[in-house]
Formats: C-alpha cells, structure tokens, sequence
C-alpha cells in the first residue's frame, strides 16, 4: 500500500476528557441542578449506561441518545429525574468545550513524523464539536475533519469516512484509519477499503491486529520509522 493519508479518531485516541467530564465533575455538575451525586458510584454508572447504549439504527447523528445515556450515569451516581435530565445536557454539552480535554502525551510527535513524511491528516469524529477548531486549540496540524454533527452520519458508516477522504483527495487504498473503537473505526474504515489501527491504551483488545498501545509506536507501524 502506498500511504498518503491518516484519519484519527478524536475521543480516548488524541484526547482524554479532564475534570470537568469525569466523576467529580458529575458531582459540581449534579450540585447545580440540585442533586447530590456520588462519585465513588461513577464508573459503576458509566458500565450499566453502556451496556443500554444503542445507536440511530440509521446511524444518524442523535444528540438525544448521548442526553439519554449520560442521564443514566447521573441516576447512577444517585440522581433524581426530572432534575436529572437537565445535568445530562449540561455535561453532555461540556463534550463540545476544547478546554476539556487535554492530549495524549504521545499525540504531538506522532504526528510530527508523519507530517515531515508528506502523509495528509484528518480527523473524524462522532460528535458535536468543531473539530477544526478542536485542532487549532489544541495546535493540531491537519488538513481535513469531520464530525457526525456536520455530516449527518456516525461512524461506522461508510459515508462519514469517505466524505474526509473526498476532502484529502485520497483513495481509500491509500489511508489509514487509527481510533480506539473496534466497531466504530476499525470495523467502518475497513468496510470502505482502509487499512485500520486499533489504539489499545487499556490493553481490552489483545487479539486484534494490528493494534498500538500507544501512538509512539504509530510511525513504525507505519514502516516511518
């Protein structure tokens, strides 16, 4: 394969969410709807949210079912409705926010490297943020970027994928796809005839190949370096 391009994922692959969008920031987040919220109960709550979530069966982009699960973690923590719904939309919305998110250590000099080897770099998200906007806050180099917001459809859908490669000009031969979510990007990127590479920083997924623990070992990966 001759590669001229690399489409990231955004979420738990370039970024992690800070305080604000973990447990203690459930419970500030709780205290000014009103709730008393425990934070200790968090990730309990997160799992048994997740094991609810399903996406538009169409995969449209549906801020609703992101309100929805993100209640179920707040009743979780000990939350109350109506109350609850209210503190689901706030917190859902600080996803949206730049600052409340910080980098992966690793993000920067990978792509450095495969900047200086002439490779395009998009970025395509299952969101509702700006992802341009992301990468200028977060002095990201890239050439394209797309959310399901804008586009429409969410990921694993071929049409999100092809859509960036239309604004690199790149072929699907010749990209590949790196995000941490199997269904999501490397089940939907291989779909359209990309190659996939799964981050794995938790280590859930020791079968898949080919996979990263981190993006430190991207470039290699990608016979850079």
């Amino acid at each position: 394969m001759s590669l001229s391009a690399v489409l990231f994922d955004v979420d738990f692959t370039l970024a992690r969410p800070g305080h604000e969008l973990g447990p203690e920031g459930y419970v500030r987040a709780g205290a000014r709807h009103g709730l008393s919220l425990d934070a200790a109960r968090y990730e309990a709550a997160r799992e048994d949210a997740l094991l609810e979530l399903k996406l538009h069966p169409e995969l449209e982009h549906d801020d609703t079912i992101w309100f929805a699960f993100t209640e179920r973690i707040v009743l979780g923590m000990g939350g109350s409705a109506p109350e609850s719904y209210d503190c689901a939309v706030e917190i859902t919305r600080g996803w949206e926010r730049h600052d409340n998110f910080e980098l992966y250590d690793d993000v920067v000099p990978a792509l450095e490297t495969l900047r200086a080897a002439g490779l395009k770099i998009g970025l395509v998200s299952n969101s509702a943020r700006d992802v341009h906007a992301f990468a200028q806050h977060h002095r990201l180099d890239i050439d394209a970027g797309i959310t399901s917001f804008a586009h429409g459809k969410t990921k694993p859908h071929a049409s999100i994928f092809r859509a960036v490669l239309n604004l690199l000009d790149v072929a699907p031969e010749n990209a590949a796809m790196v995000g941490d979510s199997v269904e999501a990007d490397m089940d939907g990127a291989r779909a359209v005839g990309m190659q996939a590479i799964l981050v794995d920083r938790l280590g859930r997924h020791p079968a898949f190949a080919p996979r990263v623990a981190d993006l430190h070992a991207l470039p290699g990966l990608l016979g850079l370096a």
